[in-house]
């Protein structure tokens, strides 16, 4: 799933040579490009406007902004990212591939934007986050980020109590039902064609978990459009009011094939940029952030992670600087 936001004001991008290129505009982007301007490293954020949390009302876990919508956290992390002197252009990246290094054998990388334009940069930051790809269930994506939902810990409180289904994809969905459990006491598992052994049925059995092995078909809505359940292969309805269900999470790749990024796939989860720390990739001048390559990271941990991306670019940047200096090119 993937939903498009309204474009926001959108800078010009800078002439000449940027310290940095943050690819993705979500929290991991932001917060990295924060940190580096306020060191005053030049850099510029493309942002495609399709957060992954832009069918969800509020995020939630996240100390001091719990229950702030999505679009006013990004909002507001453009506007300080400017405050320091950091550009924000709204684009789609089409492609982005290393460049002749400068005179002093320093990295180069070109950026170009759907619309033509072109960005020359030192180094790069992917924060584009996922996609998440849901069962096709007829009913089911209309739902997505409302009753709906993937993350106990995102969504979990506004959904206790009521009757929750979970659409099992895979061996990941048993531990799903459990913290689940935690939040309701009318719970139901839907095998959905899966795998489910005896032993997780009797520790289902001992939580009052029930187990329905007949595949689902279709999300029944009541006359409201409300989710009201699903209908098995059987024509029987089961009344619900909330679905969990764990995606299958894709890394957003499109336009960077170029970098040459290695990626893992993740058992049961999907996949996503393989990354070290602080967010190092295996190419020279290249981090990643977020969700593009920790799958399971909230808002807080993806833009603590863009963080530590950005920290570790800027130190890099400064040895750079050192090592031109000391060869008599100017910066």
């Amino acid at each position: 799933m993937a939903v498009t936001t309204p474009p926001h004001a959108s800078d010009a991008p800078a002439e000449g040579t940027v310290d940095a290129v943050v690819i993705g505009g979500g929290a991991a982007g932001l917060n990295g490009a924060l940190i580096l301007a306020r060191s005053r490293r030049s850099v510029v954020v493309i942002d495609s406007g399709s957060p992954r949390n832009a069918p969800a009302k509020a995020v939630h876990g996240l100390i001091a902004l719990d229950g702030t919508p999505p679009p006013e956290i990004l909002r507001r992390g453009r506007e300080q990212v400017r405050q320091y002197g950091g550009r924000v252009v709204f684009g789609e990246v089409v492609s982005a591939q290393s460049a002749a290094p400068s005179a002093d054998g320093d990295l180069r990388f070109t950026v170009t934007l759907a619309d033509g334009r072109s960005i020359t940069a030192r180094r790069i930051l992917v924060a584009t986050g996922l996609t998440d790809v849901l069962p096709e269930v007829p009913g089911l994506a209309e739902h997505w980020g409302d009753s709906v939902v993937h993350c106990p810990y995102c969504h979990g409180w506004e959904v206790r109590d009521e009757p929750i289904g979970i659409l099992a994809t895979g061996p990941a969905s048993i531990g799903h039902a459990y913290l689940f459990r935690q939040l309701t006491e009318d719970l139901t598992y839907f095998t959905h064609g899966t795998d489910l052994d005896e032993d997780s049925r009797a520790r289902f059995a001992a939580r009052g978990i029930r187990v329905i092995d007949t595949p689902v078909t279709e999300v029944v809505n009541d006359t409201d459009g409300a989710l009201a359940g699903v209908r098995l292969a059987d024509g029987q309805v089961v009344a619900r009011r909330v679905l969990a269900v764990g995606p299958q999470m894709q890394a957003r790749s499109q336009g960077l094939e170029g970098l040459g990024l290695p990626v893992r796939d993740l058992p049961n989860m999907g996949r996503g940029f393989a990354s070290g720390v602080a967010g190092t990739t295996e190419v020279p001048g290249v981090w990643v952030a977020g969700n593009a390559t920790d799958l399971v990271a909230q808002v807080g941990a993806s833009a603590a992670a863009g963080a530590l991306a950005g920290a570790d670019i800027n130190r890099m940047l400064a040895t750079a600087d050192t090592d031109a200096a000391l060869q008599g090119s100017p910066r």
